[in-house]
Order: C-alpha cells, then sequence, then structure tokens
C-alpha cells in the first residue's frame, strides 16, 4: 500500500500491474513470490487498520524529532488543529452517511506547525462534528493550540487551560466578553485593543469560569479585522496574532497530502480499507520526510516524493539519486507557493 502511494497509483489494477512488471525484484522488495489484486483486496478488508496506524505513528516520532529545530519565533510547541472533509459515493461507501446523498469521511490533524509534520490523525464520518475529535487531543503543558472558530466550545477550551497549555482561537461573532481592564496596545503593529476579561453568557461562564484575553487585530493584507481569544496572558498581542496566522499551514499540508499522495480515490469501499489508505499515505509522508531530513537534502517534500517515486526499483543509493538531480524541471504546483494567510 506505501508502494502505491509512492509511486501514485490510482487503483489496485493499476498497482498489481506495476508490481507485476518486476515480478523478479517482488522477493526483494518483500511482496512475496506472487501478488494478485483478490488478494490484496482481502488483506484491505480484514487486515485491522491499526497495524498500520501504530505504524504511522511511530514513524510520525521519528520524522518529528529529527526535523526538530528552534528557528521558530515563538519559542515552544506549537500545533495547529483542524480538519478536511473528503467526499465519498454514498451507495459505494454506504457507511460513510454524510447528508441525505452524499457521504465523507473527516481527518481531524493535530499539525506541527514547527516540524510540520502532523502528530496525531482521527478518522471519522464527515458527519461529525469537528468539536468533537477535540476529546481526543492530549495537551501538553506550556504547548501553543491553534484552532479556527468552527472549535468554539468553552467547556472544551478549559480542559486546555486545566492542563496548563494554551490555546489561540478565533472568537465567534456572538462572542459575550466583559473587559476588567486593557493591555498597553501597539496600533503601528495593528493591535487596535488588547483586553482581560471573563465571558457573561449564562451558560459560557460557567463552562469557562476563569479569565480570558481578547485580542483585536487589524491584518493590513487583507484588510480585515480578526478577534483573537486566548488563555495566555505573557506574549505580546502582535505575537497571538502570527501564531493564528501560522493555522495556515496544517491548511497547506491538506492540500499537498491531497494532491500528491493518494488520499482521494480509494482501493478498496469498507471502513478497514479507507483507513488502510489514509495511514498508508501518513506513513509515505513521513518515509519521505524521514529520508529528506536524513541525508539533509536541501529541497522540498514534493520533489523528493518525485525522485522517489520514479526511482524505487533502481539500485541507485537513495542519497546520489537526491543529490545529483536537476531540480530545475520540478516546480511546485502554485499553491504551496501561498504566503500564509489569517484567513
Amino acid at each position: 500500500m506505501v508502494f502505491g502511494q509512492l509511486t501514485n497509483r490510482d487503483s489496485l489494477r493499476d498497482l498489481i500491474v506495476s508490481i507485476n512488471a518486476h515480478e523478479g525484484k517482488s522477493y526483494h522488495l518483500g511482496f512475496g513470490k506472487s501478488v494478485t489484486r483478490s488478494n490484496l483486496a482481502k488483506a484491505n478488508e480484514k487486515r485491522d487498520s491499526r497495524i498500520l496506524e501504530e505504524f504511522a505513528y511511530h514513524l510520525v516520532s521519528i520524522a518529528r524529532k529529527q526535523r526538530a529545530h528552534h528557528d521558530f519565533k515563538i519559542k515552544g510547541q506549537v500545533y495547529a488543529f483542524d480538519s478536511t472533509t473528503i467526499d465519498l459515493c454514498l451507495s459505494i461507501f454506504w457507511w460513510a452517511k454524510f447528508r441525505k446523498r452524499k457521504g465523507g469521511i473527516k481527518l481531524n490533524t493535530l499539525f506541527d506547525v514547527t516540524t510540520q509534520i502532523l502528530t496525531f490523525v482521527h478518522v471519522s464520518t464527515a458527519a461529525v462534528h469537528d468539536v468533537n475529535a477535540m476529546d481526543m487531543l492530549l495537551y501538553e503543558p506550556e504547548a501553543y493550540y491553534i484552532f479556527d472558530r468552527g472549535y468554539v466550545d468553552y467547556e472544551r477550551l478549559y480542559r486546555t487551560t486545566k492542563h496548563s497549555a494554551f490555546f489561540v482561537i478565533r472568537a465567534k461573532d456572538n462572542l459575550c466578553f466583559k473587559r476588567m481592564y486593557s493591555l498597553k496596545s501597539d496600533k503601528e503593529a495593528g493591535v487596535k485593543s488588547d483586553q482581560i476579561g471573563k465571558l457573561t453568557g449564562f451558560y459560557v461562564s460557567k463552562d469557562y469560569p476563569e479569565k480570558l484575553r481578547r485580542i483585536k487585530f487589524y491584518d493590513k493584507e487583507t484588510d480585515r479585522i480578526f478577534v483573537f481569544i486566548s488563555n495566555n496572558f505573557e506574549p505580546k498581542a502582535e505575537e497571538i496574532a502570527y501564531l493564528y496566522q501560522n493555522r495556515w499551514q496544517v491548511e497547506l499540508f491538506f492540500k499537498w497530502i491531497k494532491q500528491h499522495l493518494k488520499i482521494k480515490a480509494f482501493w478498496g469501499t469498507s471502513e478497514n480499507a479507507v483507513r488502510i489508505q489514509v495511514y498508508a499515505a501518513i506513513i509515505a509522508y513521513c518515509l519521505v520526510a524521514i529520508v529528506g531530513s536524513s541525508l539533509k537534502i536541501d529541497r522540498s517534500t514534493y520533489e523528493i516524493l518525485q525522485v522517489l517515486g520514479i526511482s524505487l526499483l533502481d539500485k541507485t543509493p537513495v542519497n546520489e539519486l537526491l543529490k545529483n538531480v536537476n531540480y530545475q524541471d520540478i516546480k511546485e504546483p502554485f499553491y504551496n507557493q501561498l504566503s500564509l494567510s489569517l484567513i
């Protein structure tokens, strides 16, 4: 399955044709003497997806350690949490009911902004609300968690505070907030106001009884005003805005993995097969990241994937493949060149 991800195969039939074309190398690749489409389909149906899930998290741990650095503007761990929905045909993927005539799955992902590696992914049907995935998170003390306003749930956000972690989230328009006092604002940096106060709604004040920080920030690039909420009172207001700005990196990750790996067209129809393919894609992403970091290749993940994808059956050492290739003709799609945005 990982071979199919790295070589960008479109279906199980396409994958088997590619493997059988190099039948003499199957044994050395660990495929066994013969691989058939029916056997692979049965494995996708019956083999527990948690096998690939555990291996994926093992590679995630290795990749994060190898890509750890201290160049980020804000000290400490910074995570962005968001979800992406993958549409499915309801008549085929009957278990993934989303709407009346539409199916889909949702990938709720915790993304490590500093290492550019995901740390957690929760696969569910698209009908499950985003905030439910917050119950799966294990908060690290002193770490920052960045959420979009779709995750505004004050009871769940209060768990972040109780675990000594920090959150930055974009406020909804109906925010009920009473100012207690104001902090000094840098108008030139775009900070309209920086206030400390409490929630005033009857239920929300019980869900989050402690003080909060509300920051109103003007973004010159988009000519828009954003309101952020945080439980950290120490950083400058513009640093809080900078943290939220980096939430966009998880969106770029979603676009990258959908464009370059196979998680939109699935090779099996059961829930187990879909999960296997998702975790196989994560494994492939981590392997490419680990190769680039271990060999100190100063190229993008996309470029490394392109070279590995057409060279998996070569006997040339990987470091030679990646260091001797001409990268001038390999161009990343336009969306990966987007500048970060607060949107």
